[in-house]
């Protein structure tokens, strides 16, 4: 326990001041190379994690998340937030039942999203969307450490580009008492300042949506605490796969060894001196 409150301290620090990135891993080997590079934190992510098993983002069941992240955190002494979708259920009490088992998992923080998983209605109805945060907020706190608790608002992501809906959203999970505010998919600089204006809290970013080549300068000015990376590393890496099978598939040659990290610059990070 004391192990879990000092890793869960280093994390409610890395919000304070300035910015920070926090990579999105998805196995031992990803969690190590971004502690080996100087990332102060780690986080899961769904869909990274889902791929990994072989499905698709919103497949996984809660047991399969939650082991997957008590893996990551097992196996690194960078605090560990999880992305954990929608709560794995409807209900408020399944929402707080979910923050429970992801403490209990290891983790020191973990977001909740108002995306239902249903395409005739994505977006929860906003008391009941209220509601759960709520309801992952109370759970958090009865934690003996400080459990860091996202509340996402997924308009963007689901083609609702009402920005006022999403400040109004993000405002009401503030209220509540999520410690970090994120509304995935805004469009544009404008948009990452009028949600970061509009908020007392720190704001996440998360990089990955097409069009938005934005810097951390940039992000930072605009008033961003918190820059996740989504599933773009897992992404980078399966490029980095497609492209040397492709090759050896289509031409019959092994180029891409020429470029490829050595066993011994990997086993750097996977046990580093010391």
């Amino acid at each position: 326990m004391d192990q879990k409150r000092e890793k869960a301290a280093r994390f409610r620090a890395l919000h304070e001041t300035g910015v920070f990135v926090i990579p999105n891993v998805w196995d031992g080997a990803s969690a190590a190379i971004m502690k080996g590079l100087g990332f102060k934190a780690l986080a899961t992510s769904s869909a990274a994690c889902a791929a990994t098993l072989g499905k698709l983002d919103g497949e996984l069941t809660r047991e399969e998340a939650l082991e997957h992240a008590r893996l990551i955190a097992s196996l690194s002494d960078c605090p560990v937030a999880a992305d954990l979708e929608n709560g794995f259920g409807h209900a408020p009490e399944t929402v707080a039942d979910t923050i429970r088992l992801a403490a209990a998992a290891g983790l020191v923080g973990g977001s909740i999203e108002d995306a239902s998983g249903d395409p005739r209605a994505p977006i929860y109805e906003f008391e009941h969307a209220v509601e759960r945060v709520t309801a992952a907020v109370a759970e958090a706190r009865a934690q003996r450490f400080h459990f860091t608790l996202t509340a996402r608002a997924e308009n963007f992501l689901h083609g609702r580009s009402d920005l006022d809906d999403t400040v109004r959203r993000l405002q009401a999970f503030e209220r509540a008492g999520a410690d970090v505010l994120f509304a995935p998919g805004l469009p544009d600089l404008s948009a990452v300042r009028t949600v970061c204006s509009a908020l007392k809290k720190p704001v996440n970013f998360m990089v990955g949506m097409p069009g938005q080549p934005f810097t951390v300068a940039e992000l930072a000015q605009a008033g961003v605490r918190r820059i996740s990376l989504s599933t773009t590393l897992y992404r980078a890496a399966m490029t980095g796969l497609l492209a040397a099978a492709h090759e050896v598939s289509e031409r019959g040659t092994f180029s891409y060894v020429e470029q490829t990290v050595s066993g011994g610059e990997l086993g750097k990070y996977l046990r580093p001196p010391g």
